[in-house]
C-alpha cells in the first residue's frame, strides 16, 4: 500500500539518546527542558520572539482565538481543515466565511472587506497547502478596521515569503506538529508571536491559567510533553533534506503528468515554499472519482484535501462560497512524503494516466 503521506522516524539509536536523559531526569511533563530547548530552537528557526509548544495544532488554534477575549464574528476561509471552523465554534464565536481565489487556493482578501461589520473581532485565515496567503493586503484590512490575524499556519513550516520565514507574519500563527507534516513531534503544535503581552496570556491558557502556585486566568491543559519534544528534537535537524527530497518528487510528478487536464494551486512571487502536499484539481468531480477508485484499487492511497468546502460543513451553514465549493469538489491530494520512491510516483502516475483514456 502506497499511503498519501507517512511520518518520518529517526533512526532509533538517534532518539534513544534523549529518551536515556529523559529517564535519569525524571522530568516528564510540565516544561521541562527538552520542550523548553524546542521551543527556543523552533522560534529561531520561525523568526518569532514567542513560540509555545502545545499537544496538537488545533488547541493552538482555540487558545489563539480565546487570547482576544471577545466574543463575535471570525471571517475565516472556507477552504481548510475542518478543525479550523471548528475552533471558531469551540470558542463561542461565529465563522464567516469570504471565498478563496483560484490561484493559490487562499482566502481572497477583495472578499473579506465587505464582511466586516461591528460584530467583526478577528481574521482567520489558512496558508493553504503552504503557500502564503495575501499577507500584506490582509494585514492592511486588518489595520484599518483594527482586527487581529490568526494565520493557521498548520502546513507552512518551513515556507519562506519575501526573504522571511512565512510563520512571522500576523499577530497570533498557529502550526501543526501532527505526524503527518514535515515537521512533527508525534502529536503537538505550537502558537507563535511577537508580542509579548499575548504570549505571556497564551502560556497561562495554555498550563490551566497558572505559573506555579499562582492563578492568573481560566485555562486549559494544553502542555505536551518531554518525550513528544525529543521526537521534535531528533527529526528539526533534517529539515533542510525533508523539503529538498519532496521539492524532488513534486518537480518529478509536474514532468511526469504536466500534460494532463487538471489544475494545481500557484504560489505568489516571493515565496520558497516547502512542499507539504502535492494536489491536483480534476476538470469535473466525476472524474476525480473516478480516479480516486482507479488508485484505491491498485493499493495507492489519496485524500481530497480539503473536503467539503467548510461553509457547507453538517453542524454550521454558511454563506455560499463558488469557488471554493467547486474546487474541493474536484481537488485530491497524491502521495508525498521523504520516504516516497521516484519508482512508486512513476506508478501512481501510470495509473492516473490510465484514467484519462
Amino acid at each position: 500500500m502506497i499511503t498519501v503521506t507517512k511520518p518520518y522516524l529517526p533512526e532509533y539509536t538517534d532518539f534513544e539518546v534523549y529518551l536515556k536523559e529523559i529517564w535519569k531526569s525524571n522530568w516528564l511533563t510540565n516544561n521541562g527542558p527538552k520542550v523548553k530547548l524546542l521551543e527556543k530552537k523552533l522560534s529561531t528557526y520561525c523568526g518569532v520572539d514567542h513560540l509555545i509548544y502545545t499537544n496538537n495544532g488545533t488547541i493552538a488554534i482555540q487558545i489563539a482565538i480565546k487570547a482576544l477575549e471577545r466574543k463575535g464574528e471570525i471571517i475565516t476561509t472556507p477552504f481548510s481543515y475542518v478543525a479550523t471552523t471548528n475552533s471558531i465554534l469551540w470558542e463561542g464565536c461565529t465563522p464567516v466565511f469570504a471565498d478563496i481565489n483560484d490561484r493559490d487556493y487562499n482566502i481572497n482578501p477583495s472578499a473579506i472587506e465587505s464582511l466586516i461589520n461591528v460584530n467583526t473581532i478577528a481574521i482567520l485565515a489558512t496558508h493553504v497547502y503552504g503557500n502564503p496567503c495575501d499577507v500584506q493586503a490582509i494585514e492592511q484590512i486588518a489595520e484599518k478596521y483594527k482586527l487581529k490575524v490568526i494565520y493557521d499556519a498548520a502546513h507552512a513550516f518551513g515556507t519562506l515569503y519575501k526573504g522571511k520565514p512565512l510563520l512571522s507574519y500576523g499577530d497570533i500563527v498557529t502550526c501543526s506538529f501532527h505526524a503527518t507534516k514535515i515537521f512533527h513531534t508525534v502529536e503537538g503544535g505550537a502558537i507563535l508571536t511577537n508580542d509579548k503581552e499575548l504570549a505571556v496570556k497564551m502560556t497561562h491558557y495554555r498550563q490551566f491559567g497558572h505559573t506555579g502556585d499562582e492563578y492568573f486566568s481560566v485555562g486549559i491543559n494544553g502542555k505536551s510533553s518531554e518525550i513528544h519534544a525529543a521526537m521534535g528534537l531528533c527529526i528539526f535537524p533534517m529539515m533542510d533534506k525533508f523539503i529538498e527530497r519532496r521539492k524532488m518528487l513534486s518537480r518529478y510528478y509536474d514532468k511526469t503528468i504536466e500534460k494532463l487536464p487538471f489544475s494545481q494551486p500557484s504560489a505568489m512571487e516571493g515565496t520558497i515554499y516547502n512542499y507539504s502536499y502535492y494536489p491536483v484539481v480534476f476538470e469535473s468531480e466525476e472524474r476525480m472519482l473516478r480516479i480516486k477508485k482507479l488508485l484505491e484499487d491498485n493499493d495507492v492511497a489519496t485524500r481530497r484535501y480539503f473536503y467539503p468546502s467548510l461553509n457547507n460543513l453538517p453542524h454550521f451553514k454558511g454563506a455560499a462560497c463558488p469557488v471554493s465549493e467547486s474546487i474541493s469538489s474536484r481537488v485530491l491530494a497524491l502521495p508525498l512524503y521523504y520516504g516516497l520512491s521516484v519508482e512508486e510516483v512513476d506508478f501512481i502516475c501510470g495509473i492516473i494516466k490510465k484514467g484519462f483514456k
